[in-house]
């Protein structure tokens, strides 16, 4: 434990680190000013680190006095817990009660009594001990806070992403959607949902294999991704081998337009389908359905009316868009 004693007097100075060092202290500092002080605590605190563990400072001293002193370097919040004891040849309570005021937590008079001095720089020391220790533990307390929240975040995105995909999934999409839905209706803008499905998908597992139909799933939600250029726009995978896009503020003409192309962009994919009824090559079909604004509708209105556009869109040739 490193000790600073600070009078302007060399004789104080010697005789007060003669004690400490009788008692088993070692690690004096000394310093004849306050500006010579500031010096020394400013090499000890420059790196963040703090080595010294007590001040026993004169309150008497030409230029800067102990109490201006000591209201300076509590006002640093770097060496603000420090412990300061106060040296001082009176006992005049208006001078203790600035020196208290300054932030000291205690005094010693002049001339010392070794057990007396000896006795408050113990309880000084553990108490700046007791002070380190409690910020030691505040600061692991507040890693490990700040360790599990990262953590909880880790794993609210991954309970939010596909496992085979790694877009969004059915639970996540439930919570967009709502957000999306009320943002919608609370702003009267648009909202619009595009549903689709991968044509003849169990036939395509069935000729060419489930890993390599992970391996179409995996490709067709990138390229679905890729298609949506804002940040509000959104897809997830809706099961199996269904997917849904939500593109807020967007009225149906713009999202047939987007749904046109991703069914072009799966197209231009160019996987090979044999076994589709439809193309020899994987497509989609897609259902468009949108909100207008001031409509008294529901959300899952609105999700049956995609569902039903998709379906429609099934019904009439697989590969084309309906709305």
């Amino acid at each position: 434990m490193s000790i600073l004693i600070v009078d302007d007097l060399l004789f104080n100075l010697k005789h007060l680190e003669a004690l400490l060092n009788y008692e088993g202290y070692q690690d004096i500092l000394t310093a004849q000013s306050a500006v010579e002080a500031y010096k020394i605590l400013e090499q000890n605190s420059s790196s963040g680190a703090q080595d010294i563990d007590l001040i026993l400072m004169d309150i008497i001293m030409p230029d800067i006095n102990g109490i201006e002193a000591c209201r300076t370097i509590k006002s640093n919040e770097l060496i603000a817990d420090i412990s300061i004891i106060m040296i001082t040849a009176t006992t005049e309570k208006k001078e203790v009660e600035l020196a208290f005021s300054a932030g000291a937590m205690d005094y010693i008079t002049k001339p010392f009594d070794r057990i007396e001095l000896i006795a408050r720089v113990r309880s000084a020391l553990r108490l700046k001990h007791e002070i380190d220790w409690r910020k030691a533990r505040e600061s692991q307390l507040e890693e490990v806070t700040l360790q599990l929240k990262e953590l909880n975040e880790t794993l609210r995105k991954i309970s939010f992403r596909d496992g085979l995909t790694g877009i969004a999934n059915r639970r996540y999409f439930d919570e967009i959607y709502q957000k999306e839905f009320q943002r919608a209706k609370r702003n009267k803008t648009s909202l619009l949902l595009i549903m689709l499905d991968i044509d003849y998908f169990k036939l395509y597992n069935d000729s060419y294999g489930h890993l390599q139909g992970d391996d179409c799933l995996k490709l067709i939600a990138i390229t679905i991704k890729n298609t949506l250029k804002r940040s509000s726009d959104f897809v997830a995978r809706y099961g199996g081998e269904e997917f849904i896009v939500i593109l807020p503020d967007t009225n149906k003409e713009g999202g047939i337009l987007k749904a046109e192309e991703i069914r072009l962009a799966v197209e231009t994919l160019r996987i090979p389908h044999l076994a589709s009824k439809c193309c020899d090559i994987v497509t989609v079909s897609l259902g468009v359905a949108s909100m207008e604004p001031g409509k008294d509708i529901s959300p899952e209105m609105l999700i049956q009316q995609a569902d039903s556009a998709l379906y429609l869109s099934k019904e009439t040739g697989r590969n084309k868009v309906s709305s």
